[in-house]
């Protein structure tokens, strides 16, 4: 059961929402286990920081929380065991001060301590055994967007398991079968938890992909700072982001990329948070190759220069390196290359570089 904050005639009403459990049926290895997560509801929240349509725009509580390292990078590959025939990691979700650049920290909920969380590398025929750890003061679970996984392995809290309940562990089990750019990112109360920092990239190969220089993940997200610190950005009056982050660091702290010329650079955007962002390169075009994780046939691959990435989506592209020189990779949505409006070294938000040498 939860408590909603609900707006029925410009009154605000306090109602009690039951939420079912559907256990999805998935093959014999799985073997969920529902006994070490439950569904704790929203615990701690303060109804005084909802608006009137529900949405929960508390800031995250990080009294006594250590904050990150300034120069600490979101999106490291996360490393694995084995055990079973299977690949296990690792991923605990928690509460840290993350600095996105510029000089600016926000208080901001992080898979592993970084943001966005680490890459979770795999190849076709695996069997992953990914561990959540909830080390946060409200429930959660985990996403594997774009994956064809057992339902029971969907991570839709409420839906097809229990909520991860804090303190507790989930552990899901699946196969993968498709190569691709995909992602993770909570999906109880995911406007708020998604929008404050739980999301992260997953990268499946087959052996088939054509050879490239770098090939890097760009998770493409937003923030509301105010004052008196941020809250979850969305297309809500008071949570319009006012700052922009590529792989959760705003320009100029963006990593960037060096190549030499003529060598490829393959670009994997993956819409991560709410807003849509249509991704620029300076320096010359680019061949869409695949999108959501979906290989384009080559007969059928557009040559652009800006692609226009939604929420959820993800593009993977290859540009070629023709004329040495410092080329940028930008959204074009100017306001969202600014640091709470203003430019930064020629920039902001959004941007970062690849070095031709």
């Amino acid at each position: 059961m939860r408590k909603v904050l609900l707006a029925l005639g410009g009154v605000a009403v306090l109602g009690v929402i039951g939420v079912g459990v559907v256990a999805g049926a998935g093959d014999g290895m799985l073997g969920m286990d529902h006994s070490n997560a439950a569904d704790s509801g929203m615990a701690g929240m303060d109804q005084t920081s909802m608006d009137m349509g529900g949405h929960d725009m508390s800031p995250v509580n990080t009294d006594g929380v250590p904050a990150a390292a300034p120069d600490a990078q979101g999106g490291t590959t996360l490393a694995f065991t084995r055990s079973g025939g299977e690949k296990v990691f690792r991923l605990s979700a928690a509460p840290v001060r993350w600095t996105i650049g510029d000089g600016t920290t926000v208080s901001a909920l992080a898979y592993n301590g970084q943001v966005p969380g680490p890459v979770i590398r795999a190849r076709v025929g695996d069997r992953l055994r990914v561990e959540v750890t909830n080390r946060m003061d409200e429930p959660t679970s985990v996403h594997w967007h774009g994956l064809e996984v057992p339902n029971a392995m969907d991570g839709a809290g409420g839906i097809t398991q229990p909520n991860i309940a804090p303190g507790e562990t989930f552990t899901y089990r699946f196969r993968v079968t498709r190569a691709g750019t995909y992602f993770y990112h909570s999906h109880t109360e995911a406007d708020r938890q998604l929008s404050l920092g739980l999301s992260g990239a997953l990268i499946v190969a087959d052996g088939t992909e054509p050879q490239v220089a770098a090939d890097v993940p760009m998770m493409l997200g937003e923030w509301r700072v105010n004052p008196d610190g941020n809250v979850p950005a969305m297309d809500y009056d008071g949570s319009l982001p006012n700052w922009f982050t590529l792989n959760g660091k705003a320009y100029p702290d963006t990593a960037g990329i060096t190549v030499k010329r003529g060598q490829r650079v393959r670009l994997r955007f993956i819409g991560a948070g709410q807003f849509s962002h249509p991704m620029h390169i300076h320096g010359g075009p680019f061949k869409i190759v695949a999108t959501d994780g979906h290989p384009v046939p080559p007969g059928a691959q557009l040559t652009k220069d800006t692609v226009l990435v939604g929420p959820g989506e993800r593009y993977d592209v290859i540009w070629t390196a023709i004329q040495p020189g410092t080329w940028l990779v930008h959204c074009h949505i100017l306001h969202h290359t600014t640091n709470n409006g203003r430019e930064v070294k020629g920039g902001g938000g959004l941007v970062t570089a690849i070095k031709v040498v």
